[in-house]
């Protein structure tokens, strides 16, 4: 697993994090996730609401890509990771609160998403380049 360093993790808590996703038939798909926020130093976290493609995707085996950049100091990272569907539990319960918190309806799910890889999204001849 790769760890998120304090950097990444302000940056998540900032900035808009858009999930990618492909489909069974190869059909990639990418949707802003506003939930999206760190679990651990190895795990992100976002509440599914909707259960569109994202969630299709997901149930039916697609690993996830998580991107997040900041414009204003051109930086940014891709996370790559293994997803895990949790619709009840201690985790759900937690993420669901948050939800309805912030004023929104129960999450259909609450998606785990173990980094696997961690590469830079800064401009320059190491954009892309895998860093853990």
């Amino acid at each position: 697993m790769a760890k998120l360093t304090q950097e990444m993790k302000e940056m998540i808590a900032v900035q808009q994090c858009f999930i990618a996703t492909v489909s069974k038939e190869g059909v990639p798909n990418n949707a802003p996730k506003r939930s999206t926020r760190i679990y651990d130093a190895e795990t992100l976290v976002f509440n599914e609401g909707t259960g569109g493609a994202t969630y299709k995707n997901i149930l039916d085996g697609s690993r996830v890509a998580v991107a997040v950049v900041n414009r204003e100091v051109l930086d940014g990272y891709r996370f790559m990771g293994t997803p895990e569907v949790l619709t009840n539990g201690d985790i759900y319960e937690q993420a669901a609160q948050v939800s309805m918190n912030a004023g929104m309806p129960r999450p259909k799910a609450v998606i785990l998403i173990h980094i696997d890889e961690i590469h830079t999204l800064k401009p320059g001849p190491g954009a892309g380049k895998r860093i853990a």
